[in-house]
């Protein structure tokens, strides 16, 4: 049943990144419209994705630790993530290919393509919702500043500025405290942030069309690069959390939300960084479009082993 569901998901996920695709060929569309979406995404659809998941669980003393619990573990194999591919690569690491790898590895669309697979699977769980904020946090205060750094070789990224002043941690410091206060927004603004959040999966899987469209099928599926990234991302990693949390005293549904996270392909700003700081860009699509397609079969029978 599990494997069904998450088959679904996945495929559903794959169609919207279909529809990108056709509409560029069609001309309906050209790939920098990807750039305004992208907009859409990170400074509207995340918001909510974000206040939507908070406002729909009641406070308790005992979800409170287990979200921090959450957060504090994602961040810890994240972090081991990175120190296995640094013992792995470190001594290639002048080339900018091995440093996307490293950060290809581990950072994951858990938002935009993680969510709506946990929405799925646990329907009637605010909490799994929740969970996947706590490691999408995780992700963002590495990804801009360890993440950053490596992608551009300059110190200057790794300040606490750098933490704060990233669109998903900044929403999040108005909307953890809410929660604690159990403060419930209106019924209107609400239903505001519920809406972006169903865009947000959509909107992020038309961009991957988009980008996909912009490339040669010969460049994107035959390049080796795309598949180590893929059996990092999508089988290393999230074997390696939920080993973790094996050792912990925790749930099922800790342990199968961390799976299914860390199994999510490789997210979409790793590209956005590559392209900033002039960093193996064609690498940094290559890892996030192969692992977008190969999850359709990875992250299902990931759930089919261990559920």
């Amino acid at each position: 049943m599990e494997f069904q569901i998450v088959l679904n998901s996945t495929l559903t996920m794959l169609a919207f990144m279909a529809m990108g695709y056709a509409l560029v060929k069609l001309r309906l569309a050209s790939p920098e419209h990807g750039r305004s979406l992208s907009s859409v995404l990170v400074y509207l659809a995340m918001p909510g994705l974000l206040v939507a998941s908070f406002q729909e669980m009641e406070y308790s003393p005992e979800n409170a630790k287990k979200l921090f619990l959450f957060f504090a573990v994602s961040l810890g194999v994240h972090l081991l993530m990175f120190l296995i591919t640094w013992l792995m690569f470190g001594r290639k690491f002048n080339d900018g290919k091995y440093r996307i790898l490293s950060i290809a590895s581990c950072m994951g669309n858990v938002g935009f393509f993680g969510q709506p697979v946990i929405r799925a699977l646990f329907p009637d769980s605010p909490l799994a919702l929740c969970y996947c904020v706590m490691i999408a946090a995780s992700m963002n205060i590495l990804i801009f500043t360890i993440g950053e750094f490596m992608i551009s070789r300059q110190r200057k990224y790794i300040t606490l500025k750098r933490v704060v002043c990233n669109p998903t941690i900044f929403v999040l410091l108005f909307v953890i405290p809410m929660y604690f206060l159990r403060i419930r927004l209106p019924l209107v603004l609400y239903n505001v942030a519920a809406s972006l959040r169903s865009l947000s999966a959509p909107l992020c899987m038309l961009v991957l069309g988009l980008r996909l469209a912009s490339m040669k099928p010969s460049d994107v599926f035959c390049q080796p690069f795309g598949y180590l990234a893929g059996l990092l991302k999508l089988i290393v990693f999230p074997l390696i959390a939920y080993a973790v949390t094996l050792a912990l005293p925790v749930d099922r549904l800790f342990r199968m939300t961390m799976l299914i996270t860390a199994g999510t392909p490789c997210a979409s700003v790793i590209l956005s960084l590559a392209e900033v700081h002039n960093c193996e860009q064609d690498k940094a699509a290559y890892s996030v479009l192969m692992t977008t397609i190969l999850c359709v079969v990875s992250l299902p029978l990931l759930t089919l082993v261990f559920s």
